[in-house]
């Protein structure tokens, strides 16, 4: 069994940690302050930004429909009803479940696109 040396400790002020943490990113400063001391001619590895929104109008477009819709009440409603039987497909059910439908698409579109993240197809 091999024998690891004791950790190193090192003051430093909250502004140093500050900046130390905001170039870490994703990594723990640990990782990061051995890749800058060991592996300096070489760049850092990259790094997810803490912040992975990528259009914030989106997205509070998006959280201002799911605010304003009654989808979850209405959902909940139609899913009890399914459940008991007593859901009759009428015309106007059918067009308030494709509204619904609808909109769900579109916050989810916009969700996904707010998140910077890839659909699969």
């Amino acid at each position: 069994m091999a024998i690891r040396p004791p950790p190193f400790s090192l003051r430093l002020t909250f502004e140093q940690r500050a900046r130390l943490e905001a170039e870490a990113g994703d990594m723990s400063l640990g990782g990061y302050i051995h890749s800058r001391l060991f592996d300096s001619e070489n760049p850092p590895p990259r790094r997810r930004s803490k912040n992975p929104v990528k259009d914030h109008k989106a997205l509070a477009q998006a959280l201002g429909l799911l605010g304003q819709s009654r989808l979850s009440s209405n959902l909940n409603q139609l899913a009890r009803s399914a459940n008991t039987g007593s859901l009759p497909v009428t015309p106007d059910t059918e067009a308030a479940l494709l509204e619904a439908v609808a909109e769900i698409r579109e916050i989810r579109r916009l969700l996904i696109e707010a998140l910077n993240l890839e659909v699969e197809p």
